[in-house]
């Protein structure tokens, strides 16, 4: 099984994404998520740069990493300068790490229009750079920037670059598509003759320009190379890096190579999730292996296959990388979608064909007046119950009022809200005050069911979405209002829909009430179950 390191590049290319943004104590802790998955390298930025970066490397050396080695990145020295007195390649000793990644030019337009100096001296920069920081005690990686361009143009001048940085004592060479420009079969190609032309290890850094990273990263290892460099989620400079959540997995159960162990791997959802999170960034759902979407199921044939055989839609088990199959309901469904869909939401795996037909009909219904349950599960889970007849209002609407009121040009709204409800044959009456009509809306119902229902304290709205169904009617548009709820412990998302935004905020905010007094409700019929069933198990035993 061949073994292949895998590099991360997260914290110093990924970062340079637009919109990726890692503070200093965020850059720690991915760093150690990084180490524990099982990374053989962590770039963690350029090296003297800036001050955040030269922060990280001082801080880093305090951690105790268990597996990976962390490297700082920097340039050859620059041109007509000794590479004793370049204050960037001291910054790369002075960053204290085992090892470093020293990138140079291998395309002749690079070496004359951008060092704006001689093919001759771009050469000597690599090698002298190489060779001072070995000397210094250093892993030595040349990033070979621009290598396929270079090789193109003139593959001798791309090959005397690299034996310049192998010569002078590089530890493994690495071929970078940085533009992103390179054909898969190019890669390929280009990668085997490096390959028997050179015995220095390779390795290969590729930009997802038109779309092809992941697919270029895996080619290159197929044609000889032992390392593979990316970012976590495919975060980088225009279209981004390889995204190593593809890369990883693919390495592992479809080409069969030794990388990150199968317990790691499988928790690269969560990965996924804790550096965007960590980047402030928005997750992405249809993100290959890691995204929600990634092994989800809409179409009704699709979920019936699935149900029958999950290998006939699923390249891959989702719980080996962290994630879970979703079966999808809307007017695309058929009786298998609502049967898979009742058992994931936990309405029973014993409802009949009429009763998946009565929820797909009232389905049907409700997604023709504007309603999507893709996002609303919890909306969807009230459906099932009252289509089967099964349905349990914990409070009934007498009524309610929203003041929204502005008292100056330079003063904000007022929102208030008064709601009165009967609940037990009791009224509550309760009036609040919000940022906004919906949440004022939101803190008079639970203030009112408070009393009767204290758990509905620890919920509260974490997002709120609104679109425009038929935006040609302008102001008289029906509304769909998308909101998510949690307690703490569990999230979960609601619909409504409606010409006025504020009945459709309304109906969602209704069905996350009612979601989580229904999900309350059937936890405590379940728990003297349980205690009857330990009884019966320590009687039997004597």
């Amino acid at each position: 099984m061949k073994k292949i390191q895998v590099y991360d590049t997260t914290l110093r290319d990924g970062a340079q994404g637009e919109g990726v943004s890692f503070s200093a104590g965020g850059k720690l802790r991915v760093a150690q998520r990084l180490d524990e998955f099982g990374m053989d390298y962590i770039e963690g930025g350029y090296a003297g740069s800036n001050e955040k970066d030269t922060r990280f490397f001082r801080e880093i050396r305090g951690e105790h990493l268990k597996h990976a080695k962390v490297v700082a990145f920097g340039n050859t020295r620059r041109a007509r300068t000794r590479v004793a007195a370049d204050t960037w390649v001291r910054s790369l000793v002075q960053a204290q790490t085992p090892v470093v990644c020293v990138v140079g030019k291998t395309w002749l337009l690079h070496v004359r229009d951008v060092l704006r100096t001689t093919p001759r001296e771009n050469l000597a920069m690599i090698s002298d750079t190489v060779r001072f920081l070995k000397d210094a005690g250093r892993e030595v990686f040349f990033d070979a920037e621009h290598f396929f361009d270079g090789y193109r143009k003139d593959n001798a001048y791309a090959m005397d670059a690299i034996e310049a940085a192998v010569e002078a004592g590089a530890d493994a060479v690495v071929l970078c598509d940085s533009t992103g420009g390179c054909l898969t079969h190019e890669v390929g190609e280009i990668v085997r003759k490096v390959a028997q032309a050179s015995s220095v290890r390779l390795g290969f850094h590729g930009h997802n320009d038109m779309g092809l990273a992941v697919a270029n990263t895996l080619e290159a290892v197929r044609a000889g190379v032992t390392q593979v460099q990316g970012t976590v989620n495919g975060y980088g400079e225009r279209c981004g890096n390889a995204d190593l959540c593809s890369v990883v997995p693919s390495l592992r159960f479809r080409m069969g190579c030794r990388c990150v162990k199968d317990e790691q791997i499988a928790r690269l959802r969560e990965l996924s999730l804790f550096v965007d999170d960590m980047a402030n960034a928005r997750h992405d759902p249809r993100a290959p292996y890691v995204g929600r979407s990634a092994f989800t199921h809409k179409g009704g044939a699709h979920a019936d296959a699935v149900r029958k055989n999950p290998r006939s839609y699923e390249h891959l088990n989702p719980r080996l990388v962290g994630n879970d199959r979703r079966i999808l309901v809307s007017e695309l469904s058929g009786g298998s979608n609502v049967l898979l869909k009742a058992i994931e939401l936990g309405a029973g795996q014993k409802e009949s064909a009429e009763g998946a037909a009565e929820i797909l009909k009232a389905l049907k219904d409700l997604e023709h007046k504007g309603y999507s349950f893709e996002a609303a599960d919890a909306s969807f889970r009230i459906l099932i119950q009252k289509a089967l007849k099964k349905h349990k209002s914990f409070f009934d609407l007498e009524g309610f009022r929203v003041i929204v009121e502005k008292r100056g040009r330079n003063e904000p709204c007022l929102s208030e809200a008064t709601i009165k409800v009967r609940v037990k044959d009791e009224i509550a009456q309760t009036v609040a005050e919000g940022d906004g009509p919906v949440n004022a809306l939101d803190g008079a119902l639970r203030g009112a069911l408070a009393r009767f229902y204290p758990e509905i304290a620890q919920v509260a709205l974490t997002d709120f979405h609104v679109s425009i169904l038929d935006p040609e009617e302008a102001t008289a548009a029906t509304t769909r209002v998308l909101i998510e709820s949690g307690d703490g412990q569990d999230t979960w998302r609601t619909i409504g829909v409606s010409p006025n935004i504020i009945e459709a905020s309304w109906q969602a905010l209704v069905d996350s009430v009612e979601y989580k007094l229904f999900r309350e409700e059937e936890a405590a019929k379940r728990k003297p179950r349980r205690h009857k069933a330990a009884g019966r198990a320590r009687r039997g035993a004597r």
